[in-house]
């Protein structure tokens, strides 16, 4: 297992454990399958283990896991704060103190924000002195370290990263992604800014592995290392030296064992020019399946009707390649959770934005064929009520 050190120089494995994809059986969480699993990985050398609030009965079976064998204080657990459903001060400590009880513990190593994704939301729960909280959480060594996980552009991205002194942060980030969400921009800025960068979705919830075009499966087939497509997305990521540590959901023993023995293997900067091409030539399959040809350049931006013009493209594309939830989950994420919404629907049809298009899109045009796609009947009303629940 490689490491790479955070902010205080404490090493986490390069591969960790994300919590959210235990599997199930009669609706629960099995529990001695996720515990031969989760085993495996910490035995291999995996010591952080990511779950979260919301994430069904996750953070309860990592606490009994953990208790079980003995290795809670030899291991490092991030879980993420539910910050949407905070309503005043007194919430956080309520919600907190609930995942104590369930993780049996009484700290957290790694504490998120969970999908901090504009800065207004950041005011919100300031106004409700979550900063503070956080400062006293971090004083007492309840919390070691505070961060936030993020869907949304990089621009919002960086502007997150300067709105507090964060102490790590988790994005989208694979090879398909590049160029998208927080994407490449904002990973290297949160390197610049000595913060260490957790990914999630490095293979796109397995379409990078299961739902690849037969062009891309023939690319990969043709390499003579043999390696398995989810082999080159973990790969892909750990040759980039700003990536601390890489989350999968692993959900069988054959994956754990890839994973680590991968995990063991991989150097920063060990991509020839020959990997990067072969990376290309599997993005070129995928996206030919892609409905607009946005490279995600961003010269189209800033919008002046604060219109996310490459995260409603990229939310469009994935519709086509990915399937249909995925597609209004990334548009609805990356575009309506938020307190002013950057959707399609705010486009004025100003066409400030195609005099800077490189690809010469016809931007708005193919907005409205989006808004037309992603904005289902009933999308709005659904907005109203999530932002009224979650105080967005």
């Amino acid at each position: 297992m490689q490491y790479r050190n955070d902010r205080s120089g404490n090493p986490l494995s390069i591969l960790g454990y994300g919590c959210m994809r235990f599997t199930t059986k009669g609706g629960k969480i099995d529990l001695d399958k996720a515990e031969k699993e989760l085993m495996a990985a910490y035995q291999g050398g995996v010591n952080y283990f990511d779950t979260a609030y919301v994430y069904s009965g996750s953070e309860v079976a990592l606490g009994e896991i953990l208790k079980r064998n003995g290795i809670r204080d030899k291991i490092n657990i991030a879980t993420k704060l539910p910050h949407y459903y905070l309503k005043k001060p007194d919430d956080m400590e309520k919600y907190f103190q609930e995942q104590l009880r369930r993780l049996q513990t009484d700290h957290v190593d790694y504490y998120l924000m969970h999908m901090l994704n504009d800065v207004n939301s950041w005011e919100r729960i300031k106004a409700l002195g979550v900063a503070d909280w956080l400062s006293e959480k971090k004083a007492s060594g309840a919390i070691r370290h505070a961060g936030f996980s993020y869907h949304g552009n990089s621009d919002m991205f960086c502007r997150l990263l300067d709105a507090y002194d964060w102490d790590f942060c988790q994005i989208q980030y694979n090879y398909l992604d590049e160029h998208s969400q927080a994407g490449v921009t904002g990973l290297k800025y949160a390197a610049q800014k000595g913060i260490p960068v957790i990914i999630m979705e490095p293979l796109r919830g397995g379409r990078l592995v299961n739902h690849l075009p037969p062009d891309a499966v023939k690319a990969f087939a043709a390499d003579p290392r043999k390696r398995t497509p989810a082999e080159w997305g973990f790969r892909w990521l750990w040759n980039q030296p700003e990536v601390t540590c890489v989350l999968s959901g692993m959900n069988s023993l054959s994956m754990v064992n890839e994973n680590l023995r991968a995990a063991d293997e991989a150097r920063p900067g060990e991509f020839s020019e020959q990997d990067f091409v072969l990376i290309e030539t599997v993005k070129t399959a995928i996206n030919a399946r892609m409905k607009v040809g946005c490279t995600g350049c961003r010269y189209c931006m800033p919008c002046p009707h604060q219109v996310d013009i490459p995260g409603i493209f990229a939310a469009y594309n994935r519709f086509y390649t990915d399937g249909k939830m995925a597609g209004w989950r990334e548009y609805f994420m990356c575009t309506a959770l938020r307190k002013n919404s950057t959707g399609a629907g705010m486009c004025v049809q100003c066409g400030r934005c195609e005099k800077h298009c490189p690809q010469q899109i016809p931007i708005r045009d193919m907005l409205k064929q989006a808004k037309k796609t992603l904005e289902f009947p009933g999308y709005g009303l659904g907005i109203k009520v999530l932002k009224t629940f979650m105080k967005y």
